[in-house]
């Protein structure tokens, strides 16, 4: 399955010609997911919509685009200047749920997947992660108080209304062929970003919708030590470990810093057992956040974690702050 995906982002990315064989399919999604949100607009599917403003961070393609670096950053704006705020999320790669689970630290990223574990260890802020994000909220506002609610992905879940929808894109990848699935990376139409409230794209210098990640520095898995991100705190040749959507841009950063980097690319959402990092011998090991909060018992003592912080422009996080406190 995993070569079958690679082997699908790779034309899509590339513009195989064989794709446009997947075109009658492609028109077949294109329609059910037309359909399925014009049930929405018409209120023949019901729409809750919570008492606070909720901001969807999401995206129309498939594989990542920096979604939970962004939420996190906007969470810290907000927190900074006094909003309360709650996350909810699907939880993609935990256990399967039905009711909604509360994320606290000492939850386990097994169960309530990674990307809301590092939210919540990072900010500190209520998170709630559960199949329908209507449920996470409803679950969230019984247990917190909160000015306002970011949804990590869920441009697609029309099930809960959205005061602010902010849709990311990669710098570098773009829309792919501009097909849907499975002839291309988008679950929905290009159209779609035009009802967006903001589209921002991922490696973008470009002060009005570009994000940029700015490397803080390198934390120990096991000590929590910080050192600084450049060859001399740890030494040049690394293993880099990724398993996350994109991990190129990862790689890149490394090797920007100077690093002579090994690769280990590992499924998003993976979850990591020993044997995954006991082969990973001679050298230190750097690796993504996301991937760190499920590796602090598997890893030795020469595992670090590069951690990042997301750069906003200034039109996204002042509008986030003037919704929380409409």
């Amino acid at each position: 399955m995993n070569q079958l995906r690679a082997t699908l982002e790779s034309a899509w990315y590339r513009g195989a010609w064989w794709l446009w064989l997947l075109r009658p399919v492609e028109l077949c999604f294109r329609l059910v997911a037309a359909a399925r949100r014009g049930l929405y607009r018409l209120g023949l599917l019901p729409v809750y919509r919570a008492p606070v403003p909720v901001i969807v961070v999401g995206n129309i393609t498939v594989g990542g685009t920096g979604k939970t670096p962004v939420v996190i950053a906007l969470v810290d704006y907000l927190q900074e200047r006094g909003i309360r705020v709650g996350v909810v999320s699907r939880g993609y790669g935990g256990a399967a749920r039905a009711a909604p689970d509360w994320v606290d630290s000492s939850s386990d990223a097994g169960r309530c997947g990674d990307e809301p574990l590092l939210i919540h260890r990072r900010t500190g802020c209520p998170c709630v992660v559960a199949p329908s994000r209507a449920d996470a909220v409803r679950a969230l506002l019984a247990r917190a108080s909160v000015d306002i609610i970011l949804s990590d992905d869920g441009l697609q879940h029309y099930a809960l209304a959205r005061d602010m929808e902010i849709a990311l894109l990669d710098e570098k990848h773009r829309t792919g062929n501009g097909f849907c699935l499975p002839a291309g990376p988008l679950r929905e139409p290009l159209n779609r970003l035009q009802s967006a409230d903001h589209v921002l794209y991922r490696g973008s210098p470009d002060p009005e919708t570009g994000v940029q990640y700015a490397a803080q520095c390198l934390i120990n898995l096991r000590s929590g030590e910080q050192r600084p991100v450049t060859p001399a705190a740890l030494g040049a040749a690394v293993f880099a470990v990724a398993g996350i959507g994109q991990p190129g841009q990862f790689f890149e950063s490394l090797q920007g810093y100077g690093f002579e980097i090994q690769p280990a690319v590992f499924p998003d959402h993976h979850r990591y057992s020993p044997g995954d990092l006991d082969q990973l011998v001679g050298r230190p090991i750097i690796m993504t956040e996301k991937d760190a909060v499920k590796c602090s018992g598997l890893a030795g003592d020469d595992a670090w974690y590069l951690k990042i912080n997301a750069q906003l422009p200034q039109s996204v996080t002042t509008a986030a702050a003037a919704l929380a406190r409409h």
